[in-house]
């Protein structure tokens, strides 16, 4: 989509499709424009290097109606879902955030195994075990069936479907309603998002709780985390916005809390609005404030995402344009999709990083999408040892730094180039 005759900066004609999927208000204020990208979590057969890949634009929209941040709709739910290579459980840090949850959530809400706890976006039933474990009942939902069949597998009754009004009807009927409901980095996922709030509302028994954790727009903005923006993540999410979208389905967030994750996460409490209920905490009217602060209700803070995005781009380049020169090679690590969109976006392949490294077996022995570079198992770091070792999971710096530390045997760096680059 191109700027419109006697377009300002930032602002480009909105089409008859392009509106927010929260209020229905036309698009036209860019958020950001990362120009066009594969799917990031398409991988290339390792023997596919001469195969075409479909490219969709990466262009992001704020909504000045609403707030919402978001990206239009250019592949279906099921086209990116179905196969999903994303296992939670090869996060070693990501599997205590969900330990801890459980148990916290057991504890808060007295669950016991007369208790009924859903997950939406189960993944592979890295934290319904540990409710299990605790003899809650326990029920996954998963549109992808290759990771839901690893949930099975180690006895996590999952259900492979799209959640929304219709599943969480059947979901009713079969399982009655539930206690606790917990949806993790799914609801920015979501393009549909009215029709999957609607979905909790029905599911949800009438004295129980839903947690949503999604990466808090602000931290989005500050930390210059343009790399968090694929084509997954439909929308970009702050408290204000869904405070908006659970009113409008019934139910209220009444309490909410920051978690460090995915590099600065919010937690948030949702309940039927029906009903004497306890005050709406005090944390909830204190965020919404921290957020009209930081000025997410003002254009202008959307606007200074945009230079920010540039200079990130023209840093990362500049680094690997002298490492090249200085004869020095370098790696990366990981495969997250995170990391598809940086490289992508700065038009990063191999004539700078040689290759990446996951832990994952199910991305090993693939290419990045659209950049190319080969994944390879975490041995090879020590096989080629590369004078820098690119950090892509920034979120997970610490784990990565303690896993890889004997690059430093031969006198290797690391790098992160999120918030701002860093050799250290």
């Amino acid at each position: 989509m191109g700027e419109g005759a006697g377009a300002v900066e930032g602002v480009v004609m909105a089409d008859a499709a392009c509106r927010c999927r929260l209020c229905g208000a036309g698009l036209s204020r860019t958020f950001a424009d990362l120009r066009v990208s594969p799917l990031a979590n398409s991988f290339v057969p390792g023997d596919g290097g001469d195969r075409m890949e479909p490219f969709y634009p990466l262009h992001v929209f704020v909504c000045t109606e609403c707030w919402l941040v978001q990206l239009r709709e250019f592949e279906t739910p099921s086209g990116i879902f179905s196969n999903y290579l994303y296992f939670s459980s090869f996060s070693e840090s990501w599997l205590r955030h969900a330990e801890r949850y459980a148990g916290d959530m057991v504890r808060r809400f007295a669950l016991t195994g007369d208790s009924f706890a859903c997950e939406v976006a189960s993944n592979d039933g890295y934290l319904l075990q540990y409710l299990k474990a605790a003899g809650v009942r326990v029920l996954g939902v998963d549109p992808a069936r290759n990771v839901a069949e690893s949930a099975i597998a180690r006895g996590i009754p999952t259900e492979v479907a799209f959640f929304g009004a219709a599943t969480a009807t059947r979901l009713r009927a079969e399982h009655g309603p539930a206690d606790l409901m917990t949806a993790n980095n799914v609801l920015a996922h979501v393009p549909d998002i009215h029709d999957f709030a609607e979905g909790f509302h029905i599911l949800l028994g009438d004295h129980g709780t839903a947690t949503f954790e999604f990466p808090h727009l602000l931290r989005l903005i500050e930390q210059n985390q343009f790399d968090t923006i694929y084509h997954e993540h439909f929308s970009y999410l702050s408290l204000g916005v869904v405070e908006r979208l659970f009113a409008g389905h019934g139910m209220e967030v009444y309490d909410v809390e920051e978690q460090p994750t995915h590099g600065g996460s919010l937690r948030i409490f949702v309940r039927q609005a029906a009903g004497d209920r306890a005050p709406v905490s005090d944390r909830v009217t204190a965020m919404r404030q921290v957020e009209l602060d930081a000025g997410l209700q003002d254009v202008a803070a959307y606007d200074r995402f945009a230079a920010q995005v540039v200079g990130i781009k023209c840093e990362a380049l500049s680094f690997l344009i002298e490492a090249k020169r200085a004869g020095a090679t370098v790696a990366a690590y990981g495969a997250p999709a995170k990391g598809n969109t940086l490289l992508n976006y700065c038009g990063i392949g191999t004539e700078f990083i040689a290759y990446t490294v996951d832990l994952n077996p199910h991305k090993q022995g693939t290419l990045l999408p659209g950049c190319r570079l080969p994944v390879r198992g975490p041995e090879a770091i020590a096989e080629t040892k590369p004078d820098y070792l690119v950090i892509l999971p920034w979120n997970l710096r610490d784990e990565i730094v303690g896993q890889m530390a004997a690059i430093r045997e031969w006198g290797g760096k690391f790098v992160v180039f999120i918030p701002e680059l860093r050799v250290f």
